[in-house]
Parts: structure tokens; C-alpha cells; sequence
């Protein structure tokens, strides 16, 4: 294949980085269709995980919930819901895994640092350095009830507490000097006196005084993940992150704009901008042909959202019970009623549903669409639809000229809705080089090309060996 003129391409050399979600509470994931399979059997995220690493993907990611999805004070049950603990579910899955990454989406609004440190450490160190954590912050009062908290902290201050929480953390992962145990019997101590450091740490969310109680894996830190699109979500990852998640990866101009903006924030927190991996989460929808592509698109939406679901959807917007409309028949005509939207049941939230109201109905009546062809039209509009040689290509743009360095790719059927990617897409990534032939570390942060942990660079282009 003749190479691009680098000259055309910012990045000539530049590779796809994959990472697979599987999602906690979503009506993404099809749970009714013929060929799906449970969604909380062990054997399910085996399955996933061991096809991601049959495609020598970066990372398999666990969503969190915390708590089922309720809608009016009743548990929501169109959705496909419950989730065991993600760091026991990974540590599991790092027995019959050998190089893929384990990434736990853990709350720093409901945790502590001591504990959740601890037990992130422990699962880097039994994955032998394929650990990572999903930072994520929660202020709903719905999570917040579990704990008898309710959303107590507003949006900057989850990001104060979070900050703060990853500087414990790290203390934590940094308190044992590399060293420290004992590699002889003849050694007169099991470790090295002074080598394991008190962590004191005295702030405003956290009071720790203790000892470290495991040492650093062989990647040094579990890899940060963060998600926020907020101007405070973006600052802290630029601060913080080794990778950021966003919902910019569909359209390019969408997708470069963000990276731009993501890359300016590295170099304004003293950081080169390539040092953060950025990773939109998308799904992924094969055809043999174009058509047959849209045609499997269009059932896969109608799938996801089923009439009970638009229903739901928009009675959230408009503020109604609207469970006993026709789903495939008008919009309501009734006015929205503007109430405290807390984004239950995967709810937009809007300041003012009046105005989304309004550009439903008159979008509807231009097209001719049914208020559930309405949601699914006017819903989140995610993911790349396409043959695998046309997906290869267009996914070569978005990463040789920067918007992305990669997807965190969502299947829409559990547990073979990789398969197709795995078989067909990669193999055509792979014959332009776009993609990785083989894994050639074995670590997390070996795969996505990170450098050393924050806390151990003596300059900014020091890199971790390998």
C-alpha cells in the first residue's frame, strides 16, 4: 500500500486503539433479540473478554451501578440492569485473560481513597499490571440514597473531592519503594528498612495516616480513565488522566474539535499534548454492503428502543405518564411540564423541555415520524455504520489526522456482539497498518503507549520500560 504524504497526514503512522465497555444499566444493550445472552452470567463477560483479547484489543471496561434505575420512585424494568462489584469481576476475568486491560469504573464520590486504592492495587497486581480505574464522580440523590448522602456534593466539588482522591491514591501506590522485598532467604529482613512510607495526608475531603499495605505493580499505577465533557471534566483529565472517554466521536470535525481543545488543556497543565489517549466511545455496526449495513442499523435502533421505551423517554421530557400512547402514532399533544429532570432512565437532562418539545414536534411534522421514530432520530446519535473496508478507511481519517486515538466500542448484543469487529474489521485495519499485529508489552499502559505515572517522571519525555 503506498504510503501518505506525511505532509497530507499529520500522523502517517498513527494505530487504532479498542477498547470494549460492557455497560451497566442501558437500554443500549439488546437483551430481547433471539441471540442474546445473559447479562450477568460469569460465562458473558468471559465470552466478551475473551474475544476482545482474540482481537488484541487495549482493554475490557465494566460500567458502574451502583443502584438499579428507578423512574417515579419504581424500579425500571425495560432496561437491562445489574452488575456484580466491577473490581471482583475483573479479578476473575484476569485468571482466564493473559494481555488484555481490566478497567473498573469506580465512584470517588461514594468511596474512600484507603480502600478503593487498595483494592485497585490488588487487581493490578494480580492481572500482573493490566489494571485501570474509570474515575468517575455522582451527585444524583437517587446513587446518593444508598449511602444516606443523597447528591450532597455539588458539581465543582465532586471534582475537588475526586482531585483530592487521586492524590491520596497515588500516595498510596507510591508508599512502597521498588525494592523492598527481600529476593533472598538469606536476606537478614523481609524488606528493606525505611523502603514502605507512611502516607498523611490531612485535607479538606480526607484525613489518612497509614501504611501501605502492597507494593507497585510491573506497570507502576492502575491507568486513569476519565469522562467528563464538562469545562472542569476536561481540566481535571488534562490534569490527571492517562485516557479520556468522550461522546465525540462520531462526526470528525465534532471529533477533532474536542481533541484540539483536550490538547490545548495538556499543554496549559504543563503536560505534552500526546500525553493523553483519547478514546470516544461508539458502536460499531458491520454490513456486508452498505445497505445491508443501514438495514441492520434500523433494526438495532428499533430494537433499543422499543414503543415501552420511547414511551419512557418521552414522558421524561414531557413530564407525563405517557406508558398508555401509541409509541408509533403522533407526539403528544399536551404541553411539557417542567419538573426537576434527574436524569433517571437515561433522560436528557434540559433547561428547558419546552424548546426540545418544540424541535420534536416540528421535525416530526417535516419528516412524516412517528414519536418513536422521533426518539430514535432526535436520541443520541453515536457510532459508525458501514463495510469493514469503508469503516477501515473513514477510521483511518479520524486517527492519522488526530480526532481520535482510538474507541471504546459498546456491543449492542451480548455476548457476540464483537465478533464481527474482531473478525471482519480488524483484519482490514491490520492490511493498512492501522492496527496492531500482535501485542508487544504486557502491561495496560505498554499497550496504549503511556509513559511513566505522573509521580514518577524525572522529565517529560521519560518513559516507563516496557
Amino acid at each position: 500500500m503506498t504510503r501518505t504524504d506525511p505532509l497530507d497526514v499529520p500522523r502517517p503512522d498513527a494505530q487504532l486503539h479498542f477498547g470494549v465497555f460492557f455497560q451497566g444499566v442501558n437500554h443500549w444493550t439488546i437483551w430481547s433479540a433471539p441471540d442474546s445472552g445473559s447479562q450477568i452470567d460469569p460465562a458473558s463477560f468471559r465470552r466478551v473478554a475473551q474475544t476482545a483479547e482474540r482481537g488484541l484489543f487495549d482493554a475490557f471496561f465494566l460500567g458502574e451501578g451502583l443502584r438499579l434505575r428507578e423512574v417515579d420512585g419504581k424500579i425500571h424494568e425495560l432496561d437491562v440492569a445489574g452488575r456484580p462489584d466491577a473490581i471482583t469481576q475483573l479479578a476473575a476475568l484476569a485468571a482466564v485473560t493473559r494481555r488484555i486491560g481490566l478497567v473498573s469504573t469506580s465512584n470517588t464520590t461514594f468511596n474512600e481513597p484507603a480502600d478503593l486504592a487498595r483494592r485497585l492495587s490488588g487487581l493490578d497486581l494480580l492481572s500482573e499490571g493490566r489494571a485501570g480505574w474509570n474515575v468517575v464522580t455522582t451527585d444524583n440523590a437517587w446513587t446518593g440514597a444508598n449511602f444516606r448522602r443523597g447528591g450532597y456534593l455539588d458539581h465543582a466539588d465532586r471534582y475537588r473531592r475526586a482531585e483530592e482522591f487521586l492524590t491520596v491514591a497515588r500516595a498510596l501506590w507510591d508508599g512502597w519503594d521498588d525494592g523492598t522485598v527481600a529476593h533472598s532467604a538469606g536476606a537478614r529482613t523481609w524488606s528493606t528498612p525505611d523502603a514502605v512510607h507512611q502516607v498523611r495526608h490531612h485535607g479538606a475531603q480526607f484525613d489518612v495516616d497509614l501504611a501501605p499495605t502492597l507494593p507497585r505493580s510491573a506497570q507502576g499505577h492502575p491507568v486513569i480513565f476519565q469522562a467528563g465533557d464538562s469545562g472542569q471534566g476536561r481540566d481535571f483529565a488534562a490534569r490527571n488522566a492517562d485516557v479520556i472517554f468522550s461522546a465525540h466521536g462520531t462526526d470528525f470535525d465534532d471529533a477533532l474539535a474536542f481533541a484540539e481543545d483536550i490538547r490545548t488543556r495538556l499543554r496549559a497543565a504543563g503536560r505534552p499534548d500526546d500525553d493523553l489517549r483519547i478514546l470516544p466511545g461508539t458502536e460499531i455496526i458491520i454490513g456486508a454492503t452498505e445497505e445491508e449495513a443501514q438495514e441492520k442499523k434500523r433494526w438495532i435502533r428499533l430494537q433499543q428502543v422499543t414503543p415501552a421505551t420511547a414511551l419512557g423517554i418521552a414522558g421524561l421530557l414531557w413530564g407525563i405518564d405517557l406508558s398508555d400512547r401509541d409509541a408509533d402514532g403522533p407526539l403528544p399533544k399536551e404541553d411539557p411540564v417542567v419538573s426537576d429532570n434527574d436524569g433517571s432512565f437515561g433522560a436528557r437532562r434540559v433547561a428547558d423541555p419546552r424548546e426540545v418539545v418544540a424541535e420534536w414536534r416540528a421535525k416530526a411534522e417535516a419528516h412524516g415520524w412517528s414519536l418513536r421514530e422521533t426518539v430514535i432520530a432526535l436520541g443520541p446519535q453515536r457510532g459508525h455504520v458501514g463495510t469493514p473496508s469503508a469503516l477501515a478507511d473513514k477510521f483511518a481519517h479520524f486517527v492519522r489526522h488526530g480526532a481520535v486515538d482510538g474507541f471504546n466500542i459498546t456491543p449492542y448484543l451480548i455476548p457476540d456482539g464483537l465478533d464481527d469487529i474482531v473478525d471482519l474489521l480488524v483484519p482490514e485495519l491490520q492490511e493498512r497498518g492501522l492496527y496492531r499485529t500482535d501485542y508487544t508489552g504486557t502491561t495496560l499502559r505498554d499497550h496504549l503507549g503511556l509513559r511513566a505515572p505522573l509521580t514518577h517522571r524525572s522529565a517529560p519525555d521519560h518513559r516507563q520500560a516496557g
